[in-house]
């Protein structure tokens, strides 16, 4: 992976994850970041437009966009598995097999973020060596991401950083990657639950 496309993650990972009361600062630090790190001129100007997006939100107000976004919608939701598999009982096998790869990578997490939360994959990839776990995972969050930016509303300001990172970081899915996403996710049921059965 080349050493733009890892900047990407790392911005990506900042943006995409809750904005909390040192947001601001760190957007400093990413404006700082794109100048030193970027040297496209056309990518420095969408990165800027995509950080500057945030610049009309108050904390609260990108807090509860935040919330509202990813974290009350299935399909934007920032967790790989629940994209690949949804509420399967399979998923916990999924984290297992995620957080192997980080191990494996020499890697450890220091929150208490879940080993599929899509921002912390993204801060992995950006200084994880190249390998074929690795390649198969970016393969994975492509996928996730089409779905995610396929029904996000234009206007929305975490719009750009996700088409930026698909467009510059992540291969185009496949149909047959796309099928198998659909394919193997398992939507909740929420059908009413049945009055209780009295025993004797």
């Amino acid at each position: 992976m080349e050493e733009q496309e890892r900047t990407i993650l790392i911005i990506g990972s900042r943006l995409l994850a809750y904005p909390d009361d040192n947001f601001i600062n760190e957007q400093i630090d990413i404006s700082n970041c794109i100048n030193d790190n970027i040297k496209s001129p056309e990518l420095q100007k969408e990165l800027d437009k995509a950080l500057k997006s945030f610049h009309r939100l108050s904390p609260e107000e990108l807090k509860k966009l935040y919330v509202s976004t990813f974290d009350l919608k299935a399909k934007h939701g920032l967790y790989l598995t629940a994209h690949e598999l949804g509420d399967s009982s399979k998923r916990g096998a999924a984290f297992i097999r995620l957080q192997k790869i980080i191990s494996d990578a020499g890697f450890e997490r220091v929150d208490d973020e879940l080993a599929d939360y899509i921002p912390m994959l993204f801060e992995f990839l950006a200084v994880a060596p190249d390998s074929q776990d690795n390649d198969r995972l970016i393969r994975r969050l492509a996928v996730a991401l089409k779905r995610i930016i396929s029904s996000l509303p234009l206007d929305n300001p975490y719009y750009n950083i996700l088409y930026i990172l698909r467009k510059n970081v992540f291969p185009e899915p496949t149909k047959e990657e796309i099928a198998k996403l659909e394919f193997e996710r398992e939507d909740a049921d929420l059908e009413e639950l049945p009055y209780p059965i009295m025993y004797k």
